[in-house]
């Protein structure tokens, strides 16, 4: 599972949220119940099949998850939203299919422009690999980061053969398989500091956002990456996840137990969320662009729900396995992966996964009226 070791995680979290957030009144414009639950046969022993990362295709009948079990397992979005709530369904019977990997996986992406064929994964022996799903062979890998764990990679919207990918070496590495030299070393940010999380922004730009155990957060322009364009540095330990909320506005988490929301422009920040637990582990972050929700996991084992409007949250759910069944593990469960469908404008559905591998789906739905 995803946990830090590095000095800044030393830092206790500030405990005094802004005046922003304490006079702010979440409220919740959303229903939201579990549609489907996806479970693990066997949960006793120790923990073995924490889900790292889930990835819903951009069409959203399909989401992927990877973890410490070594496996990709690609699900029918479709299908389990057809199965009662109330049904618990195995990995096994509910995964379409299933391509075992040589290393645990942080991270997965469907690579845009392949019609959803391709995904591309990083793993913890610090390689990144695109497999073909149909095939489920490999088509395509590298390892620049020297044996070191990968934590993220991701792929470029307006050019889908370019990637970027963040590593424990300190090091953000872009690459291009059209590269004369196979696709190495496109471009190298060196950073000193494990990089936890890259994206791409999502909205067209030359945008790259970059998540680092310094602290800070940094965003870069593609096309000249000698120097960051902005720099957030508010977080009080590292900075784990990285997500573009807008054209212009990044969400950052961190495990100093907030979030934040940044002006890329001012270099400002905007507001601050607390309310999920959040020290030492990866739980994390996925923000539904088309109503401003954010999703993120917990520590305390829950899912999380904020309207980018308030610092509190305005949903939240606790994510016990199915059935009530636990782990021998003397360690606490907590969700360690979520992700939203960008689909839908008043529906919504999000998937989420658990520290025992349990996958829930949720779906949400607008309120006819809010006082």
């Amino acid at each position: 599972m995803k946990t830090f070791s590095s000095k800044s995680d030393a830092i206790q979290p500030s405990q005094n949220p802004n005046q922003e957030d304490r006079s702010s009144s979440a409220k919740c414009e959303w229903d939201f119940r579990i549609s489907a639950v996806v479970s693990s046969a066997v949960t006793d022993g120790p923990i073995s099949d924490t889900l790292g990362v889930i990835e819903i295709n951009p069409s959203a009948t399909l989401f992927a998850t990877g973890g410490i079990a070594r496996k990709i397992r690609v699900y029918s979005l479709n299908s389990l939203l057809s199965i009662p709530p109330s049904t618990a369904v195995d990995h096994a019977t509910a995964c379409r299919f299933c391509i075992c990997t040589p290393a645990k996986l942080s991270s997965l992406k469907w690579k845009p422009g392949t019609a959803g064929r391709v995904m591309g994964s990083a793993d913890y022996d610090g390689v990144v690999t695109e497999y073909d799903l149909e095939t489920k062979m490999p088509v395509f890998e590298r390892d620049e980061h020297n044996g070191r764990r990968v934590w993220s990679m991701d792929y470029c919207g307006w050019d889908p053969m370019l990637g970027a990918s963040g590593s424990d070496d300190g090091t953000m590495q872009m690459w291009d398989p059209r590269h004369d030299d196979g696709g190495k070393h496109v471009g190298t940010v060196r950073l000193g500091s494990p990089v936890c999380c890259v994206e791409f922004s999502p909205f067209g730009g030359a945008l790259l956002a970059v998540g680092c155990a310094d602290r800070k957060a940094y965003v870069y322009d593609v096309r000249k990456m000698d120097k960051a364009v902005a720099v957030f540095n508010g977080h009080e330990r590292t900075v784990s996840y990285t997500r573009f909320l807008d054209d212009r506005t990044v969400m950052t988490s961190g495990t100093d137990g907030c979030l934040k929301m940044w002006d890329v422009e001012d270099q400002t920040l905007i507001r601050t969320y607390r309310g999920h637990t959040n020290q030492r582990r990866f739980v994390g972050l996925s923000i539904w662009r088309n109503q401003g929700l954010i999703g993120c996991g917990s520590e305390s084992n829950q899912v999380f729900v904020y309207d980018k409007r308030w610092g509190e949250p305005i949903w939240v759910h606790g994510f016990e396995p199915a059935g009530g069944s636990r782990s021998r593990s003397s360690e606490r469960g907590f969700v360690s992966s979520i992700c939203w469908s960008q689909e839908g404008e008043d529906d919504c559905t999000l998937v989420a996964g658990g520290s025992d591998g349990v996958v829930k789906i949720f779906s949400g739905k607008r309120k006819p009226y809010v006082n």
